[in-house]
């Protein structure tokens, strides 16, 4: 499972493999915390997430690095929940990983080589100036959520938490990208007018 706050990745399955993968582990730590308590809805979202990366890894025979990421933090922070028997693991571990994913994405952009590139210019092919825009925004984008986790988490109750951090941030997650995608569209089809007037042949899907 990775955080849905994570860039997508472009990759081979089903169309709703990764959809699934993402936000079905979620769902059933929601469905799971509103049926018991906070310590078993971790359990689940562990299992879940494992569940996720064998189906990821059975249809795809692949399992892109973020979901890896986001169970390895997870798989941390939740067996820290489980064993001390305290919530205070799980709700900082959104605030870990979106850091995390921020500063790996900064870092690559200072190194020259954005993971947003690398990750999706098999489906948006734009100029280097582009790709640094969206990193810069996606970097943005995931400190402001971290932010947001420990507002939430600090000032409201643990039931607002659950909810926030499931169906809040997918609901935050799919404005933010949807808001992205006309710029990506309109800077990969210039790209793409540039290149049919040079006389160069688009990529192949």
């Amino acid at each position: 499972m990775s955080e849905p706050g994570a860039p997508p990745e472009a990759g081979t399955g089903p169309a709703w493999l990764r959809p699934a993968a993402d936000y079905g582990p979620l769902l059933v730590f929601l469905v799971v915390y509103y049926a018991s308590d906070i310590l078993t809805a971790t359990a689940a979202l562990m299992a879940a997430s494992l569940v996720a990366l064998a189906v990821s890894w059975g249809l795809a025979r692949t399992v892109p690095w973020l979901p890896l990421v986001a169970a390895a933090i997870l798989g941390v922070f939740g067996g820290l929940t489980l064993l001390f028997e305290d919530s205070f693991w799980i709700k900082i571990k959104p605030t870990v990983m979106q850091v995390i994913f921020a500063v790996a994405l900064y870092g690559s952009l200072l190194v020259g080589k954005p993971l947003l590139k690398l990750m999706l210019n098999r489906a948006f092919e734009m100029p280097d100036a582009a790709w640094r825009v969206m990193t810069i925004r996606f970097s943005l984008f995931f400190l402001v959520m971290a932010a947001a986790n420990e507002l939430v988490w600090r000032t409201q109750s643990e039931e607002f938490w659950v909810t926030f951090d499931t169906v809040g941030q997918m609901g935050i997650t799919f404005v933010f990208v949807m808001s992205q995608v006309p710029y990506m569209l309109r800077h990969h089809e210039a790209m793409q007018a540039r290149k049919s007037e040079a006389g160069e042949a688009p990529p192949k899907d």
